[in-house]
């Protein structure tokens, strides 16, 4: 727990001139990046892996993250997409059958700078009254100028094309047995009787960033999943002749 730690070598600092010190988890590193909250309780690798993410500091409002750890069948797409990670408190304990590794190394392998016991609610106050806010999150134990001067210097995320970072580079058919989109079940109850349907209608979905949580949903209502990158012409849709065409979300302005 942070309370038993001793230097805040980490530090959070908005454009505004607001300066948050801390304690340093995941990767040691600099980042910049829009920083904006996430209110959700749970999911939090969900969060981490959506690349609608991409490019930004993300602040977690629940008071402690991390108790089950991380794995691969959590994941929106491949690895984190997020810039940096603010939490309350990271939890000292891993404690989940699935769990693979903890949230501290999860971050670490992928290269995320993460920064835990500084006042998340006022950090959320803030950026729910100002709007979205210019970051700057180091574990590399710089100046409170320093992160200053860098959130002030980053770059604004509007008029970013952060599409190009996060879509497919070629286009695929997702899940096509449609095993990966089933619902979690439990072995010995009835959950283990969910069973997708058969592949009623071609749909051709646009990738501007999608998490695989929306593809899942869309392969349990029977239609067949072809994902398209975002750059993709007419001719690519129509060579593919879709029932249906869905664009994604995704990053950026």
């Amino acid at each position: 727990m942070s309370i038993f730690k001793k230097d805040r070598t980490a530090i959070l600092a908005l454009e505004d001139g607001s300066v948050f010190r801390g304690f340093a988890f995941g990767a040691k590193t600099t980042v910049v990046g829009e920083g904006v909250f996430n209110t959700g309780m749970t999911g939090y690798q969900e969060t981490l892996t959506d690349p609608s993410y991409f490019g930004q500091i993300v602040t977690m409002t629940s008071p402690q993250i991390g108790n089950y750890g991380t794995n691969l069948c959590d994941e929106e797409s491949h690895g984190p997409k997020v810039s940096g990670f603010v939490v309350r408190e990271l939890s000292p304990i891993t404690s989940n059958w699935r769990s693979t590794h903890s949230l501290n190394e999860y971050l670490k392998n992928n290269g995320i700078p993460g920064i835990e016991g500084i006042d998340t609610r006022a950090i959320t106050k803030k950026l729910r009254t100002a709007g979205s806010l210019k970051a700057c999150l180091s574990t590399e134990g710089i100046s409170d100028e320093e992160a200053v001067s860098m959130a002030q210097k980053g770059k604004s995320i509007v008029g970013q094309d952060y599409v190009k970072e996060v879509t497919c580079k070629e286009s695929y058919t997702f899940d096509s047995s449609g095993e990966d989109s089933l619902p979690f079940t439990v072995t010995g109850t009835n959950l283990e009787q969910n069973k997708i349907p058969d592949l009623t209608h071609r749909l051709v979905a646009f990738d501007f960033g999608a998490k695989k949580a929306i593809f899942k949903n869309l392969r349990r209502h029977g239609f067949e999943v072809i994902v398209l990158p975002a750059a993709s012409s007419v001719e690519d849709v129509k060579s593919h002749n879709p029932d249906a065409i869905f664009l994604s979300n995704g990053p950026g302005d």
